[in-house]
């Protein structure tokens, strides 16, 4: 049998071109690594019997059913729209930077359309919002194939532009957050910290439960340069022409000690909080999502 595993692997995704299928393939990799149902908590209601096929779940067998008929009848369910998501992916100008093939925005991409992907198949209703120092675009939570589409369109041509202000599009993205539900925040997050705590403690306080996906490309969280190096600036910085070996232990410790602040502060807002490095499989971040769905 195909190992869809290996679907989860974005340098694997990068050499496929089609995003919906990129997603498709990743939701379905994930699935069959899982040794249990990744729809718990879900609400369902009886609504049909359909005949077995090879390769239905036998959990679903009516036994009852084949006590009277003799044939084997699985139990089909209607399963009901109970959550409301927007997606929240940074579009800033310092998502594109990427030491391999896969930048953290193309990392981004395939992370929301996967979840699109498994929302909209779980029959919640998906939004997006595409933002840097301003909110650029927002399609409405909608649960449907053709929604889907709209938002893998919009995840496609997405192209990193100007600087990140979280605190600034907070309130703009309140304002289309007319229900409560879960806000998932796609960012590398630079900016300064108490403007990302601030924006985020805006959205919690209108009633949204919150995700913060922190990608980060792995060069980034290991810094393994070592010759003369120059580094090209992003939203707004100069380019800074240095031996990296005289940074190293500085930059390492001012990154540790901006990212405990933010998990500090995320964990006072009761917010969760999820690191992830670029070279890290996608199942990291459908685990998450998942298991605060089902806290939910």
């Amino acid at each position: 049998m195909e190992d869809y595993r290996r679907y989860l692997n974005p340098q694997v995704l990068n050499k496929i071109s089609r995003l919906d299928l990129k997603a498709r393939l990743v939701v379905e990799g994930y699935i069959a690594g899982l040794h249990r149902s990744p729809y718990r908590g879900v609400s369902q209601e009886f609504a049909a019997h359909r005949e077995y096929v090879p390769g239905d779940d036998l959990r679903h067998l009516d036994w009852k059913v084949f006590g009277r008929s003799d044939r084997l009848y699985v139990k089909q369910y209607e399963q009901e729209t109970n959550l409301i998501c927007y997606l929240l992916l940074d579009v800033s100008e310092s998502m594109s930077y990427g030491s391999t093939t896969v930048n953290k925005l193309e990392y981004s991409r395939y992370l929301a359309a996967a979840l699109s992907f498994l929302m909209v198949q779980q029959q919640d209703a998906v939004g997006l919002v595409l933002f840097d120092r301003q909110v650029r675009k927002t399609i409405p939570a909608r649960s449907s194939t053709p929604h889907l589409n709209l938002i893998l369109k919009e995840l496609s041509e997405a192209q990193p532009t100007l600087k990140t202000d979280f605190k600034a599009i907070s309130d703009d993205v309140t304002t289309h957050l007319a229900q409560k539900g879960l806000v998932i925040v796609i960012s590398d997050l630079f900016d300064e910290p108490e403007r990302i705590l601030s924006g985020l403690e805006r959205i919690r306080a209108k009633g949204q439960e919150v995700i913060v996906f922190n990608i980060l490309d792995e060069y980034e969280v290991r810094f393994p340069f070592e010759r003369m190096t120059r580094f090209e600036g992003m939203e707004e910085y100069p380019q800074l022409f240095a031996d990296p070996r005289t940074l190293r232990n500085e930059y390492l410790k001012t990154l540790e000690d901006f990212l405990s602040r933010i998990r500090r502060g995320c964990l006072a807002e009761r917010i969760d909080y999820v690191r992830i490095s670029t070279d890290q499989m996608l199942d990291v971040a459908l685990t998450a999502y998942l298991a605060k769905r089902e806290r939910l």
